[in-house]
């Protein structure tokens, strides 16, 4: 909130926005933008690529949240960013919900893998995400097929020492089950973006075009339309919204000089 005070302080305004807010969260937690930064070509396709696909990827995907804003403007360290916000709090977690959201966080690195034949180092904090999402299913939650509901690792954060309950042969037995559950995921992600590439295709080059997709475009983009098609009806929508305002406030001065001349009838007839 304060971040967003000093946003709305520097132009001059009392009021903070909502785009204040978005603008402070994302500063805060990922990084200041640097619009300055001149990014060269082929980054940009890169980045657009990898952004389109973990948007793609949780758009098709149920128990994910939806796309809130998708860019490749770059901020902090990331040359871009796909942001998806819940639409409830939750306070439990299904087992099929962290494998959507472990697609999820591999969907940029499957989609360079798509369109470039080659990976980069763009999903190493996928990668990290990755890997703690599965380590908690396997060692702690008990989500693990081979395991079952069993707790394998007690360490919590802080600890000096690692509270694991699992002999050295069993660890090894762990680490495949981790690697099976990772390659899995991955390659039922490139098939999900392989089977959908016209609509990983057709963000990518909107974003390479914009650079930033807020909801409503990407959504739009998902649907089959264009984002012409959309400025248009945004466009229609806007005028027939604002001929409602110019017909209502004619009535409304209508009202105002029926009552007007009921007055003046009445003073007169006094």
């Amino acid at each position: 909130l304060n971040e967003a005070a000093i946003l709305a302080a520097r132009e001059g305004r009392e009021e903070i926005t909502m785009a204040d807010l978005e603008e402070a969260s994302e500063k805060v937690s990922i990084g200041p933008e640097r619009k300055s930064k001149v990014v060269v070509e082929k980054e940009r396709r890169i980045s657009a690529y990898h952004e389109a696909g973990h948007a793609v990827v949780t758009h098709l995907l149920p128990n994910t949240n939806p796309v809130h804003k998708v860019t490749i403007v770059p901020r902090g360290r990331a040359g871009g960013f796909t942001m998806s916000l819940p639409e409830e709090e939750k306070g439990y977690y299904f087992k099929s919900e962290f494998l959507s959201q472990i697609k999820y966080a591999l969907g940029g690195r499957a989609a360079e893998q798509i369109v470039f034949n080659d990976i980069t180092t763009g999903a190493s904090g996928d990668i990290q995400s990755v890997t703690n999402i599965v380590h908690g299913m396997v060692k702690v939650y008990g989500m693990s097929d081979k395991f079952g509901p069993i707790l394998l690792d007690g360490t919590r954060e802080g600890d000096l020492f690692q509270q694991k309950y699992y002999s050295e042969e069993t660890g090894k037995d762990i680490d495949e089950e981790i690697l099976s559950i990772v390659n899995t995921q991955y390659q039922e992600t490139l098939k999900l973006l392989e089977d959908n590439f016209d609509k990983l295709d057709i963000v990518a080059k909107a974003l390479l075009e914009k650079e930033t997709l807020n909801r409503e475009e990407f959504e739009a983009l998902m649907n089959g339309k264009t984002l012409a098609e959309l400025a248009a009806t945004k466009k229609e929508a806007e005028e027939i919204k604002a001929n409602e305002i110019i017909e209502e406030e004619k009535t409304e001065d209508i009202i105002e000089e029926i009552k007007e001349n009921k007055e003046f009838d009445k003073e007169n007839q006094e």
